[in-house]
Parts: C-alpha cells; structure tokens; sequence
C-alpha cells in the first residue's frame, strides 16, 4: 500500500512479487517470518557461536535414538546375538559389522535387539536410515542437532552432518546403525572418516562387505522349531501341528511369521483356515497385515520394491527370477541357464543377473546351483500374473542384443518347460544309470513346474517330461509318484494327439508297469490291451512294438494266475521277434517287465543299478551268439526273482545254452551259493 509523510507528499515505493501459497513478501523486515506447519524461530540474544565437535560432550545420561522399543517375542537368534557381542569385544578402534540377508529376514530387528540389549555400554546410540546419501546425510544432521542443538540455528544440513562426523570421530563409546544400506559406495566414505567406535550395518546386499568391514554375517531364516513358537506365541493359538505346516508355508521367514500372528491374533482366524487362504491366494495373503500395522512393511510389499528395482537396470535377472520361481525353491542346476541348454542370453550376461539376484539376496547362488525362498517366488509369479503395463522406457539394457518384450506367465511358463527338457539327459532313465544324477538334480523341479503348469500350456514337451521323471522316480521306489506323473502324462498326451496315437499307446504301457509295480495287475490289464490295440492299428500286426505289447500284456496274464491266456500272446510276440530280427539275433538289453525273452548272460554292471528287473520272463534255450562274449559265465549261476508267493525264479545259465525258467522256492536256510545280486541278460 502507498504511504505518504506528514505534508501529503507520495511516496513511490518498489513493487514485490511473491509465488507459491505460503510465500512471503515485504520491502523490509524487522523481525521472524515463519512459514510451513512445523516452522520454529528462536530469538537469540547476541551471535551464536558453534563449538569444536571435540568439546562437545555426550549428555552426561546417555544419548538414545532408536526407532522403536525392540520386540518382546525375539526367538532363534542367540547365536547371532552372541556373535556380534563377540566380534565387539574383539575389534579394536571402530568396528564396523554387517548383517545381510533377504528383506523380511530379520536384519533391522536383530540390530535393534543388540542396541536394546547393550544400550548401556554406549554414550550415545544412534539409529539412521542408510539407504540414500541424503538419508546420511539428514540422519547425522539429526545426531548433530541432539548433541548440540546451536547447530540447527546457524548451520546447513550439510554443515551439521560434517560437524556429526567430526564428533562421532573425535570421540569413543558410540554405536552408530546404519539401517537398509543399499549401496556400498554410500557408506565408504563414512566408514573411512571414523577411528573409534562401533558401527552396525544392515543391508540386503551381498556386495563384498568384507572387505570393508570388520565381520559379515549373513542372517538365514529360522529353524523350524523356533519358527513353530513365534508363531504360537504371536498368534494365541496352540495347534503345533498346524503351525508346522504353516511355517513351512511361510519359508520361517521371521517377517512373514509375525505378519500371520498378528493377523490371526487380531482377526480370531483359526490358523488351518489361514493356512488354506495362503495356499489359495499367496500374493492378496501375504499383502494382508493387522490393523495398525504398516502396509508397507508386508512381505509382498517388500518384495515388489526390490523386484521393480533391480527390473530398471536389469531386466535379464527379472526374466530368470521368474524362471526360478516355477521350479522348486532349492538347487535348480545352474548351468540349465547357460546359453549352451538354452538361448536366455550370454554366459557374461546370465552370469551378471544372477549376482545381481544374488547380491540382493533374492537368491542363494552357489557354483552349480540356484536357490530361493518360496514366498519370494510366491510375490513374484503374483507380480507376473498382475495386468502387464505398458513397457517402460528404460527396460532395456546396453549389454544386451535388444530390448526384452513384455513376458506373461504363459510365457514364462513355456520358457520353463523348455529349459528343463533341453537340461535333460539323453537315454532311458529307467536303463541309463549315467543320467540318474541328473535326473535327481532335475526330477523336483519337474513336479513343483508341473503343479504350476497347465496342460494345454505345457502340452506335449510337459508330458514327455513327466514320463521320463517317472520313469527315474520308478527306480528310486517312488512307484506312487511315478504313477501320478504318468496319468497325467498320457492325459496330455492324448488330449494333444488323439487318443489312437501310437504315443498314447507307449503311455498306457507305462501306466500299466507302475500299476504293476504297485501289485495292482488288474487295473493294468486294461490298459495294455488298449495299447496293444493301438500299436496293431497303427504300426500294423507284425512290427516289433507288438511283440513288446503282447509280452507286457503276458506278464500281466500270468501274475494274475491266467498262465494259460499268457502263453498264446508270448508264443506271438516270440514269432514276431524270429521274424523280424532273425532267430539268432540279440533282442532288447535286459530282461523284465516290458521286455522280450530271448536271453543270454552277462554280467550286472558293479554295483547294481536299482532300476535292474526283478521278474525274469519265461525263458527259451537259445545259443550263445557267435563269437561268444567273454563275459559269459563258465560256471552256473543262480538268478533270484522275488515273486508275490516269496518264491523265487531259478535259471541255471551255462557255458553254451540258457534253459527254461521255473519257479521254485528258496532252500531253507538259504544256501549260501545263492547270489545276491542277479546277471544281466541281453539277448
């Protein structure tokens, strides 16, 4: 407004501009001007001057900052506690420490513990967030304003955190936590700047700690009974069993434990019931937290965070967290990812994205194998199954050929199957013991890939892959899960090709062996009988496959007690064989179930496989063939098979000729020249 002096003379005064709601705007101030809802003024008599950091005393009762009271029910780290307590007593100078581990394992809360637990050996505790510079920065600008309030006045955030720095290294007795650091590189500089005290880190990465501090502790999940009691006692509820399983559920992940206690608590849910909600929707469950609680600290929150971070700088390890997701949590073979079982991407790439999964501790990376958590492969096939946004500009990297499209969990799911089919060794995992190591590397992941996976998803590769695991699972004795893994694959067998295809008549076959194996000869009849009418219609009466067909459905037959109706079917699939091969060629590689009955001897390979046959067929006197292999046996020897009536198959093989089979009981006692282990037959 114009003002004027006493005679009435105008006086022009300067124009004023000011923007924003609470802006302010004067030609001169004589006073304070506050603004914003917090905003504080101090008037001070006289110039404020700001003291050396080393004549500055901690309070004479101790400086506290921690965040929150530590947790009354703390179980299963006494261990981790004591470690850290030792590793204090034997540093000398600052000691520096860092705990990492996956988000929601424990890491903030086992810091908080050991700053609670040992508050009184310090002058001063401070707590700061760690996952910024700018979060450094204000957490020692907050130490500096608590230890000498004059510096909020006449200093900078900046200035004030220097001055921190200055006192923390003038000084001894303090313990400093730098919580959630997710760069190395943010806290180098701090550390360097130190020279007594004792700093606690807690991170999620696995980037060299060692090398720049004192000692690394790497903090796992709970065991599983310490995670059954922090369950019963967050929840009130008593049901041991119940809560054993839904621990395991839950992976004994600390936060995802004290998320489903509070929750049951709180909500009166009976745990059985929470069990069930978990196993149906994993992803809306896991999000779900009490009332008071913070959402942003569920599981499924944490997670996301990390996952969309690591996805904007690397999005190859993206694409294999989600490959890993499908199969089982533990040891999915490390070199199913290399480029040479599959075109994922370059050694140095693959390589690449799965330390960074692994520096994140996302993932448990060893030289051979790669590992896990279960709920971290819950959130992320959730994250995948969610609306696919539109791509983001920066989800490409530099390094690699192109940009990588949007993927749906059709396609992931697809680029599973084939990982694991191409990951597969050559032979019959029934016969070729070389591969039985792999297939044991391989087999859970094909039953956890095929509990996620569709079948008009993972069509035919996926039912090839069940029917050669099930054929390993039959020599390990896992008959019942052979079983499951065998319906389900002539289900998709038959509902991609037909039900007359000669592939669905090979999986009926093998439905029936397992039903044999289990003693159930009766349903497997049936089943052959249908094979062995698709093989006749397809391949026609007289090609070899038939002969197998009447051989299988035989033995069926005959351990039904229908020997009569058997030998008929062995005559002619005995005339197929002459036929087709000749009568003095060598037949299939040994004798058993699902094989043809031309024998001669050679030996079991040292020590003996599991999957050798334990029914040998009826036996035909047949040559040797010419030149006579050198391991034929010179002497006889006995060969036992077991049957349901513990009588046992004698044969007596000879310098020339094999004789014909019978079934006789062992002498009792046993005679001591009975063999333990049978002779291979080829013939």
């Amino acid at each position: 407004m114009p003002g004027s002096d006493g005679a009435g003379e105008q006086v022009k005064t300067a124009s004023v501009a000011v923007s924003g709601q609470r802006g302010v705007a004067a030609a001169s101030i004589d006073g304070v001007v506050q603004t914003g809802d917090g905003a504080q003024a101090r008037v001070l008599a006289g110039a404020v001057a700001l003291e050396p950091p080393a004549a500055v005393d901690a309070p004479q009762a101790g400086l506290s900052g921690l965040p929150r009271p530590a947790v009354r029910t703390f179980v299963g780290r006494d261990e981790q506690l004591a470690e850290l307590d030792r590793l204090v007593h034997a540093g000398a100078g600052v000691v520096a420490q860092a705990v990492h581990g996956l988000g929601g394992v424990g890491k903030s809360e086992l810091a908080l513990q050991y700053a609670t637990r040992h508050r009184a050996r310090y002058r001063v505790v401070w707590w700061m967030l760690a996952d910024s510079p700018d979060a450094i920065e204000a957490g020692l600008a907050d130490l500096a304003f608590r230890l000498h309030p004059d510096v909020q006045v006449i200093a900078t955030q900046a200035e004030a955190a220097i001055w921190a720095l200055s006192w923390l290294h003038s000084h001894d007795g303090w313990l400093l936590v730098l919580d959630n650091v997710e760069h190395r590189r943010d806290v180098e500089p701090l550390l360097g700047q130190l020279a007594g005290g004792h700093v606690l880190l807690t991170t999620r990465l696995d980037v060299g700690w060692e090398d720049i501090t004192d000692g690394c502790l790497r903090l796992e999940v709970l065991t599983p009974a310490d995670a059954v009691a922090l369950l019963a006692r967050l929840s009130g509820q008593h049901d041991p069993a119940t809560a054993g399983v839904l621990a395991g559920e839950l992976g004994c992940l600390p936060l995802a434990l004290q998320q489903a206690g509070a929750y049951l608590r709180q909500t009166r849910t009976p745990m059985a019931r929470y069990l069930q909600q978990l196993r149906d929707d994993p992803a809306r469950t896991l999000a779900a937290v009490a009332a008071g609680d913070d959402a942003q600290r569920a599981v499924a929150r944490i997670w996301t965070v990390t996952i969309d971070r690591i996805t904007g700088h690397t999005p190859l390890a993206l694409r294999l967290l989600r490959l890993v997701s499908c199969m089982a949590p533990g040891n999915v073979p490390r070199d199913l990812f290399t480029p040479a079982a599959n075109p994922v991407g370059e050694p140095a790439d693959v390589d690449a994205a799965l330390g960074v999964l692994a520096s994140y501790n996302l993932i448990t990376l060893t030289s051979d194998s790669v590992s896990t958590h279960r709920l971290v492969q819950a959130v992320t096939i959730a994250q995948l199954r969610q609306p696919v946004p539109e791509p983001h500009p920066n989800t490409t990297d530099a390094s690699l050929p192109g940009p990588l499209p949007a993927q749906t969990w059709d396609d992931v799911l697809h680029a599973a199957v084939d990982l694991l089919t191409r990951g597969a060794p050559p032979g019959d995992p029934g016969t070729a013991v070389v591969g039985w190591p792999r297939w044991a590397a391989l087999s859970p992941h094909v039953a956890a890939l095929a509990d996620r996976c569709p079948d008009d998803i993972g069509g035919i590769d996926l039912a090839w892959l069940l029917g050669e695991t099930a054929l390993y699972d039959s020599t390990q004795g896992r008959y019942h899960q052979a079983l499951q893994h065998k319906r389900r694959a002539l289900a998709i067998t038959e509902a991609t090709l037909g039900p007359d295809h000669p592939k669905v008549a090979i999986m009926l076959n093998n439905l029936a062996v397992s039903l044999a194996d289990l003693g159930r000869a009766g349903e497997a009849e049936p089943l052959q009988r249908r094979a062995l009418a698709i093989t006749e219609a397809a391949l026609g009466p007289d090609h070899p496959n038939v002969a197998i067909r009447l051989n299988n459905l035989a033995l069926s037959l005959r351990t039904l007690g229908r020997a009569g109706e058997a030998e008929p079917l062995q005559r002619r699939a005995l005339a197929i064989t002459e036929a087709a091969l000749g009568p003095g060629s060598a037949c299939e590689p040994w004798v058993g179930r699902g094989r043809l009955n031309r024998c001669s001897a050679v030996p079991w390979p040292s020590p003996r496989p599991p999957s050798a046959p334990r029914r040998l067929n009826h036996c035909s006197a047949v040559p040797w063939p010419s030149p006579r292999p050198p391991s034929a046996p010179t002497t006889p020897t006995w060969r036992p098979r077991w049957t349901t009536s513990r009588s046992a198959w004698r044969t007596w093989v000879g310098p020339g000729m094999l004789n014909r089979c019978s079934a006789v009981p062992w002498p009792s006692p046993r005679s001591p020249s009975a063999p333990t282990t049978p002779t291979w037959r080829s013939g």
